[in-house]
């Protein structure tokens, strides 16, 4: 560098000052040229299709599969004459098929294995329920929602094998506020009592049941009535009255028909106790011939509480015989009125 130039005049630091500036400006653009990585929902997508690369057309199965299970479900009993069964029949069935349809994209998903389990017990495919509901159990653990444990349990209570009904529907019980809580303790309370365990079925429903009970739900309509009967089963015939007694004045005149429509949805098991529970329905609401025909399909059968219904039938026969007159007039459940009685 020639003496006398600009270069020459500065002082080596500056020179280092000003060649790191220059490096720092070149640094700075080769980053600027640096693409950008693609948004993180490309990612997602990405590995959510390696994972599960039906999962749109599962979803959509499942919606589709869920919108007949509600309209199933949102069905009136009024309505449920032989033409709405058959609408409810193929609702249940359109489900079922969706549903098995869905599996095979999908064989481990818990959402479909637990959709699939419950439309298969519905449409009739009990075996495969019990199938597919078990599959949902091993993979849920712990954490299996007490529709897989619930429904397992009350299908086993109807296959009659009372040590796997009791299993499942213990891992089912629940605060009595979800779908199928209620039914889930009516069906324990059963599978106790058919043990022999009476005591255990009575604490199994008035642990549940609050002190102060609201009648707000239908869960606790059932559980509250299903105390009732299963105290009347062990002849605790004041304390199941006073269960009666509590409930019908929390109705304040609706008794009967709230009972009805918490009953309408039990998946009886035995069969005939349908008949125990609408006999004791009609009797505690003062219609007693409606009741007597009730009692005596139930005492028809063997059942180890033939004998209490007889009881019933002497006591109805007794009132009848010692006040004499004219028939009372039977009424369709949802009507009857709210009277009161001497419990039997």
């Amino acid at each position: 560098m020639a003496p006398g130039s600009p270069c020459h005049a500065l002082p080596v630091k500056w020179l280092a000052v000003l060649l790191l500036g220059l490096c720092v400006s070149a640094a700075q653009a080769d980053v600027a040229e640096v693409p950008n990585d693609p948004p993180p929902a490309h990612k997602n997508d990405f590995w959510r299709d390696v994972v599960s690369p039906h999962a749109d057309q599962i979803q959509a199965l499942l919606n589709k599969a869920r919108a007949a299970i509600n309209q199933a479900d949102g069905m009136a009993v009024t309505d449920l004459d032989a033409s709405g069964m058959d609408v409810k029949v193929r609702l249940w069935t359109d489900a079922y098929n969706i549903a098995r349809y869905a599996r095979k994209l999908a064989p481990d998903n818990l959402d479909v294995l637990t959709l699939l389990g419950r439309a298969a017990d519905e449409s009739g495919h009990t075996m495969q329920a019990v199938e597919v509901l078990t599959a949902a159990y091993a993979i849920a653990g712990d954490k299996a929602s007490n529709e897989i444990t619930g429904r397992l349990g009350m299908i086993y209570l109807r296959l009659g094998d009372l040590d796997a009904a009791i299993r499942f529907l213990r891992l089912a019980q629940a605060p009595l506020s979800g779908a199928l809580t209620g039914q889930v303790l009516l069906h324990l309370a059963t599978a106790l009592s058919a043990r022999g365990d009476m005591a255990g079925a009575i604490d199994v429903l008035q642990s549940a049941i609050p002190a102060s009970p609201q009648y707000a739900s239908a869960e606790l309509v059932l559980a509250s009535f299903a105390l009732a009967v299963t105290l009347d089963r062990d002849e605790q015939r004041s304390a199941a009255f006073e269960v009666l007694d509590r409930l019908q004045t929390s109705q304040q005149g609706g008794f009967a028909s709230q009972v009805q429509l918490a009953l309408a949805g039990v998946r009886w098991a035995p069969a005939e106790d349908v008949h125990y529970y609408q006999a004791l329905l009609y009797e505690s609401a003062g219609d007693y011939i409606e009741a007597r025909t009730e009692w005596a399909l139930f005492a028809a059968i063997d059942s180890p509480w033939r004998g209490r219904a007889l009881d019933h039938i002497a006591a109805i026969d007794k009132q009848r015989h010692d006040r004499p007159g004219p028939p009372a007039v039977a009424h369709p459940p949802q009507q009857i009125p709210r009277r009161y009685r001497t419990h039997p």
